[in-house]
């Protein structure tokens, strides 16, 4: 996984839906995706179409280049001119904001359905881990998750949201494959604490039936997601290398009678 190159700044969390302000908006008044003063107006159909194509791109190249990915590459997979992209969203940080949140609600939907269909503590955190890397959520994981361990308390509240000071953070070029640092400005948009929490819960699960180690975080349990997601270029290999990948953390995470 590769996050680097993008700020996440206060202004990126103006809603992506109806990002037609500012001097882009202005200019592109009476244009296929204009929002009038005072009221949303639908999109037409090939609006419609065109916003769908450039989430579909941004979440492709994204996963595949991290989010310091430049507007250009998400307009050529989307097959739109980057003109169009920035009419949706005014700016990358918008963009990224969106696609983040999208998948931080992906994977909080996972771990409630893990929680709520599988009785077996260990059953439901492995089918979080299952469902998550095999649907690619992993690769396009919000910074502010990724470094919660900073602050969590392995003890056992690593779960609860008040426990889990998640440090707002952006990339930083040079800072490594992940390459994030603290970043004040970047507001708490993307719903970190909710997912947090659900996956604590599968976390607090495990490790009180004995079957997690007592060490392993929900941090841990999120960078598992991020690095059993590998992005290759064919699709059954990447499906294959995922889950072999996957066997061997999971075997990590679990205890061993002393």
């Amino acid at each position: 996984m590769h996050i680097q190159g993008t700020h996440w700044s206060a202004a990126s969390a103006a809603p992506a839906v109806a990002s037609g302000g500012g001097a882009m908006g202005a200019a592109g008044a009476g244009r296929e995706d204009e929002v009038r003063p005072g009221r949303t107006a639908p999109l037409r159909v090939d609006a419609q179409r065109n916003l769908e194509h450039v989430l579909r791109a941004a979440r492709e190249v994204f996963g595949e280049l991290g989010y310091g990915a430049p507007m250009e590459d998400v307009a050529r997979r989307a097959r739109v001119g980057v003109g169009t992209v920035y009419r949706r969203f005014p700016s990358k940080d918008v963009l990224v904001r969106r696609i983040a949140e999208e998948e931080t609600s992906r994977l909080t939907d996972q771990a409630r359905a893990a929680l709520g269909q599988e009785d077996e503590p260990w059953s439901a955190l492995s089918r979080f881990l299952r469902t998550s890397v095999a649907s690619g959520a992993g690769r396009l994981l919000p910074p502010q998750v990724l470094r919660v361990g900073v602050a969590e308390d392995r003890s056992g509240g690593a779960g609860r949201a008040a426990d889990a000071r998640v440090p707002q953070q952006r990339a930083q070029p040079g800072g490594g494959e992940l390459g994030l640092v603290p970043d004040g400005a970047a507001g708490d948009g993307v719903g970190a604490a909710e997912l947090l929490e659900v996956v604590g819960r599968l976390v607090e699960r495990a490790r009180a039936a004995g079957e997690l180690r007592p060490d392993v975080s929900v941090s841990d349990v999120l960078l598992v997601i991020a690095t059993a997601a590998p992005s290759l270029p064919d699709a059954a290999q990447q499906a294959a290398a995922s889950a072999r990948l996957l066997d061997i953390l999971l075997e990590g995470l679990r205890s061993r009678p002393a």
